[in-house]
């Protein structure tokens, strides 16, 4: 096994989306390779309605797949295809936009107001950026969970992970997709596909995701199962971390623990051309699909 070193760390950033939706951009709109094949994660956390309720009116996609993973709250969505439906506490939606589709997000709060999610947007290879829409919608509680002798969880939404795979499936990018949750000071060894790219999304607590081996400002913090514990570079909320090569990270969880997201994906390595939510792999194509935006043909016949 190969353990995969840290290359950087980021914070998310506060932005605004949609009608006025505040969340925080994880990553996006920067350098396509960096992450290929995901283009795009935003975490869209808030306790107060009148700063997303207005939400994510209609709106068009094409070249990519949207995922939307609901923590708190409830998000309706609906489709030019006429396509209707309401994600809520523990749900994946999977949308593939393929050729074209106009569609709306509107997030509604838990009984307390508060709304928590994620939407990570994945880039389609060239022969499928106009393939049919089609959508896969999955329950909380059709999402597998693994429990550990430690008291590890993880919900694998997409993917293989320690023997069990996610309900999503048929994913140009061979994606994997879990929610991982680690209890105080525990350190645990994930396997990530060695031909991937793979980045963690810490969103609560905090974990070092460096090896005892990279010698990056070692400090020793306490004593752990009778060994000395090297705690360095803790990574906490909202903090995206991206691994270079390997097929295995460590994960050493602080003193509250830590959950995050573990996201990995094989990358196209294709040109990307990208306007708002439309992403395509020639200027030409581009301005083909703006063009049928604004005469009408955007939509195209289901084969």
């Amino acid at each position: 096994m190969t353990f995969r070193p840290v290359k950087s760390t980021s914070t998310a950033r506060p932005t605004m989306e949609g009608a006025g939706v505040h969340l925080h951009r994880v990553f996006g709109f920067g350098d396509p390779s960096e992450s290929d094949p995901f283009l795009l994660l935003d975490d869209f956390r808030n306790d107060d309605p009148a700063l997303y309720h207005k939400g994510f009116p209609w709106h068009p996609h094409r070249g990519i797949e949207t995922i939307t993973y609901v923590l708190e709250g409830e998000v309706e969505h609906g489709d030019s295809l006429g396509n209707r439906g309401l994600l809520g506490r523990g749900s994946v939606q999977w949308m593939t936009a393929g050729s074209g589709i106009l569609h709306q997000e509107m997030p509604k709060g838990d009984f307390s107001g508060r709304m928590h999610g994620f939407q990570l947007w994945a880039n389609l290879p060239g022969a499928h950026k106009m393939t049919d829409p089609r959508y896969q919608d999955i329950q909380g509680s059709d999402v597998p969970e693994i429990i550990d002798d430690d008291g590890t969880r993880v919900k694998i939404i997409i993917g293989k992970f320690w023997g069990k795979t996610g309900p999503v499936d048929g994913i140009a990018a061979e994606p994997m997709f879990v929610d991982v949750s680690i209890p105080p000071n525990t350190r645990k060894v994930l396997p990530v596909d060695a031909y991937s790219n793979a980045f963690a999304y810490v969103f609560a607590g905090s974990a070092s995701f460096r090896d005892a081996s990279q010698p990056i400002g070692v400090r020793v913090e306490k004593e752990f199962r009778g060994e000395e514990l090297n705690i360095r570079d803790m990574s906490g909320n909202r903090t995206l971390v991206r691994f270079d090569t390997g097929d295995e990270i460590t994960v050493t969880s602080g003193n509250e623990g830590v959950r995050f997201l573990l996201i990995s994906g094989r990358p196209l390595q294709e040109p990307v051309a990208w306007h708002g939510p439309i992403v395509m792999n020639t200027q030409a194509e581009l301005m083909q699909a703006v063009k049928e935006l604004n005469n009408g043909t955007f939509i195209k016949s289901q084969h």
